[in-house]
This record gives C-alpha cells, sequence and structure tokens, in this order.
C-alpha cells in the first residue's frame, strides 16, 4: 500500500526566504497520544523567519530539513492510540512540534482545543500563535490587575493589538506604541493613550507605569526604564533586563521563561477562554494578509519588515 504525499513547506539550510522550498513529503502517522490535522490554516510568526535565519542557533540548532511553524487550526483526518478526547472530523486549534506550513502535521492532544463553532479558522489560529502568549505575558508573568497602568510597544502588530484589548478587557488604564499610521487603529483598539514612537518621546507621554511590556529590546527597552514606577514591573520577551538597574531603581525586571508556563491543561482552559471572547465580540482577532502555500517567501518577507496589522496566515486546505 502507497503512502499518501502531501505538500509542505521545507527549509534545508539557514537563509533568506527563498530557503522555503515546497516540497512533496510522505504525510505523517499520529502516534499514540496524538491526531493527524488536516491543516486549515497556519500562522506565520516573527519566530519563524528569525529560526531559519539562524539567530537561535547558538541555543536550538535546526534538524535540517525542517517544516516551519507551529500554530494551527484545522480538521481531525485520524486518531492515534490511546486518544479518547477528541474524534476524527473534530475541528481544532493548537500548537505542533513537527511544523505547520504544510497540508498535514500530526500534534499530541495535550495543546489541542475545540474549535467553537462560531469561530473562523482564521481567527482560532491566532490563538495558540499570538493571543495565548500575550495572555500568559499580561496576567500569568507580568501579573496585571484591573485598574493598573500598562504600557505596550508595538501595540498594533500580531502580539501587541491582542495585549491591548485583553489588559482594556482587564480593567486597566493602556497605554500604547505605535508608528504615525497606525494611531487611530492602536485607540480604536482600546488604548487610552497612544504614543506615536516617530514624533513623541515615550517618557513625556507616560509615567508611573505599573507593568511595560517591551517586545523590540534595544533602544525600547532602555527607554522604558524611566517610566516604570518604583515596585513596577519590567517585562521583555526579547531580552534579559539589567537586575543591576533594575536594584537600583526599586523596580522588577521579568523574562518569561518555559519553566514558568502553566501546565498544559491550564493553557487548554485559557485558550477556550480566548476562543469564546472572540465569539462573543469582545476581543478582535486581526488578520494582516493571507497567503496559499505556496506564496509562503511573500509571507515571510511582510512579516520581516516588522511592520503592519494583526497577524499573517498561510492558508492551506480552502
Amino acid at each position: 500500500m502507497s503512502i499518501p504525499m502531501i505538500k509542505a513547506v521545507r527549509v534545508h539550510q539557514y537563509g533568506g526566504p527563498e530557503q522555503l522550498k515546497l516540497e512533496h513529503i510522505p504525510r505523517p502517522k499520529p502516534l499514540a497520544g496524538e491526531v493527524l490535522i488536516r491543516i486549515y490554516a497556519a500562522g506565520v510568526l516573527p519566530y519563524d523567519w528569525k529560526y531559519r535565519q539562524g539567530q537561535f542557533k547558538q541555543f536550538r540548532p535546526a534538524k535540517f530539513p525542517y517544516i516551519p511553524g507551529s500554530s494551527f487550526a484545522g480538521i481531525i483526518e485520524e486518531v492515534g492510540a490511546d486518544v479518547t478526547d477528541f474524534r476524527k472530523e473534530q475541528a481544532v486549534f493548537g500548537r505542533s512540534e513537527k511544523g505547520t506550513y504544510a497540508e498535514y502535521t500530526t500534534a499530541p492532544i495535550k495543546g489541542l482545543s475545540l474549535k467553537p463553532e462560531k469561530l473562523t479558522f482564521d481567527e482560532a489560529v491566532t490563538i495558540p500563535g499570538s493571543a495565548l502568549t500575550a495572555w500568559l505575558t499580561l496576567f500569568h508573568n507580568g501579573g496585571l490587575m484591573t485598574g493598573q497602568r500598562v504600557l505596550i510597544h508595538a501595540a498594533a502588530g500580531g502580539f501587541g493589538m491582542l495585549a491591548v484589548q485583553f489588559a482594556k478587557w482587564k480593567g486597566a488604564h493602556v497605554i500604547g506604541t505605535c508608528s504615525t499610521n497606525n494611531v487611530d487603529f492602536v485607540h480604536a483598539l482600546g488604548a487610552d493613550t497612544v504614543i506615536d514612537y516617530t514624533s513623541e518621546r515615550i517618557e513625556q507621554k507616560a509615567s508611573d507605569v505599573d507593568l511595560v511590556i517591551d517586545t523590540l529590546g534595544g533602544q525600547t527597552l532602555e527607554r522604558s526604564w524611566s517610566v516604570v514606577k518604583q515596585g513596577g514591573r519590567l517585562l521583555s520577551i526579547v531580552e534579559e533586563p539589567s537586575q543591576e538597574k533594575a536594584k537600583e531603581r526599586g523596580i522588577h525586571v521579568i523574562k518569561p521563561s518555559l519553566n514558568s508556563m502553566p501546565s498544559p491543561k491550564k493553557q487548554q482552559e485559557i485558550s477556550q477562554q480566548i476562543a469564546q471572547l472572540i465569539v462573543e465580540g469582545k476581543i478582535k482577532s486581526v488578520i494582516n494578509k493571507k497567503f496559499p502555500l505556496h506564496e509562503v517567501q511573500q509571507a515571510h518577507e511582510l512579516s520581516q519588515t516588522g511592520h503592519g496589522r494583526g497577524r499573517i496566515v498561510l492558508h492551506i486546505a480552502y
């Protein structure tokens, strides 16, 4: 019996977008505790192109060839041994370490959530790729509470736009930074104060902040120190803030790590809560642009610009 072949994007060496090759490979089989997913939508995240460039090879070297991508939304095609919580033909979303820029992937059920009927596949794929991360950064790592002041950098991006909405939903006073073109957009997301970083200084429009979420590092991180109140928190998802400087200023610095993540079951519960908030219209999942699988190089090129609103999605099964 011949093995069915599928289309998948693979990377054989570090480099630019031209290293993303559309190929035919054997369809994977689910192991015990896994399901086979027919992928309808895959998220394109900044991590994907940074990994392809080799930015993380010092501590997470690639095993070539590999399939990029981690977040997916799709339909269960087949269940592996010992799987009782899910069944064939259910619509689901989640993450896979096997790669998601492909027509099919396998994923462990511990990272899987059922997709509500009123949630589109495009909306669903933003939950494991962006929304869950934003939620955990704000509330699990950052400890944000009602009535506090939070500064969110790159507030118009895929991560930032969701962080702004979650913080507002929680009842925080939200300050967001973005470029001129996105000022109205970030206001519309619910931000109380919007700082145009191209013409305004952060230090002049933000002060006494309880929590800063830095997604850029470098100068943005350096300029954030002065706006944090004493006893406040500075959280960076891209670089390690100076513990020495934090001690001098009397603030806490946070660098989220895999060790600080809640259990997979808790993450499933949060994912379902986020899905419900989107269905109820309390949170908007904004899609920047959709690409078919064969235009994956253009998708990475767009992501690498670092500009734009919302998430980039690969459309695969439809």
